[in-house]
């Protein structure tokens, strides 16, 4: 389908919207609804565990640079600096990144519509409320569309009018992403109720400090003259309790809360870390971590975690921002995710010393990396022999011997 095609159809569509429910377009489409319905918000706000499960993957992809490139070089256009800088007038590329990534673990699926101007170039891009947005199949044609409950009404908008980054999805729920809170939902739902059972028992628990024996039996009176004595005698002496001679005191010892609340505690960690696909120690575990520096468990995070979900964004934008015929010229959209590679200062200053050394950075280049200005005759790559820059000839580097041996 061109964009003659996809515009002039569009343009019908929304022309003849249809009410709530969608009954004048019944016919057209194939239900494509998901079962997993978007319920997150509430297990977001109130489950520490999974919201830093999904700060850490939102705010990891937000920090990471997105610009639009051409044979290995940054392009400055319109499109970079709406991807790069403001994808809408109310947010910068840092807010619309996190939100939609928000989304996309919080209720399966992230949501924006492309809004064009009078020379149908995008303009921005506006997320939307997954809730109300289902993907479904055009009976004939089999083109995917997004159906948008709106507030006056119900709208189709084509496959490649809308960005949609999810999780996986099966056959059953169509092109709809499974929410990892929904397949969460048994280990939220055990560990509320494992803390509700434990603030119970600190509710009903006895408040008592001491148990006093006595060798004889005493009275009410009495009891209450003892009490009130070994109060004031505990208060006034700092603590320090006098035992007389028939009077036993005994400390009682409480755990107020079960050692098994807190391998609850590892489980439910453990679970959340699976379900999102990140190494446990990225949730506040740290029980079994064998990494044996920082870099390793970035290198695994990025590797296993951000590198699947870059690439989903990645071809997102390529496929719905650029036309086909500016991917052929070489333009694409790339994240740069060197920054969380960059390990500790020993590590990066041994890489960086290889790779110059090697002709493979400029020194200019590991310059601009470190937020230093560049500097003169950086620009050239350099091999060692010791360090002349590549294109100097074999005959002017000193202790080379061009003979034949």
């Amino acid at each position: 389908m061109n964009l003659w095609q996809r515009t002039k159809l569009a343009w019908n569509v929304v022309r003849n919207k249809a009410p709530v429910g969608a009954e004048n377009f019944t016919n057209w489409f194939r239900n494509g609804l998901s079962i997993f319905r978007g319920k997150a918000g509430g297990e977001l706000a109130s489950n520490e565990t999974i919201f830093a499960a999904v700060s850490r993957l939102s705010n990891s992809l937000a920090v990471l640079p997105i610009k639009l490139y051409k044979d290995y070089s940054p392009v400055n256009s319109e499109l970079n600096d709406l991807v790069a800088n403001a994808p809408n007038r109310n947010m910068t590329s840092f807010g619309f990144i996190r939100l939609l990534e928000t989304l996309r673990n919080a209720h399966g699926n992230g949501y924006a519509l492309k809004m064009y101007d009078r020379f149908y170039n995008v303009e921005s891009l506006l997320i939307l409320d997954p809730t109300r947005v289902d993907p479904v199949l055009e009976l004939d044609t089999e083109e995917l569309w997004y159906m948008v409950r709106g507030d006056k009404g119900t709208y189709y908008v084509h496959n490649m009018d809308m960005i949609h980054i999810s999780h996986i999805h099966t056959v059953q729920n169509g092109y709809k992403g499974i929410s990892p809170i929904d397949v969460l939902k048994g280990t939220i739902d055990f560990d509320a109720a494992v803390r509700k059972f434990t603030l119970d028992q600190l509710d009903s628990s006895i408040k008592a400090s001491f148990i006093l024996k006595m060798a004889t039996h005493i009275g009410t009176e009495k009891k209450k003259e003892i009490l009130s004595n070994f109060k004031e005698f505990y208060q006034e002496n700092g603590g320090v309790i006098i035992q007389e001679s028939g009077v036993e005191v005994k400390e009682i010892n409480r755990n107020f809360i079960d050692s098994k609340v807190f391998e609850v505690e590892k489980i439910t960690r453990s679970r959340v870390a699976t379900v999102f696909n990140m190494p446990v120690t990225m949730v506040g575990e740290t029980d079994g971590a064998s990494y044996s520096s920082m870099e390793q468990m970035s290198l695994e995070f990025v590797t296993y975690t951000l590198l699947p979900i870059i690439r989903q964004y990645e071809q997102e934008f390529n496929r719905k921002l650029l036309t086909a015929q500016q991917r052929k010229q070489g333009l694409y959209f790339k994240f740069t995710v060197g920054a969380l590679l960059r390990g500790d200062m020993q590590t990066r200053g041994d890489f960086y010393f290889k790779m110059i050394r090697s002709g493979v950075f400029k020194p200019n280049e590991v310059r601009a990396w470190e937020e230093l200005p560049p500097e003169s005759g950086g620009e050239k790559l350099h091999i060692s022999g010791d360090l002349y820059p590549i294109d100097t000839p074999v005959e002017h580097r000193k202790g080379v011997s061009t003979k034949n041996e």
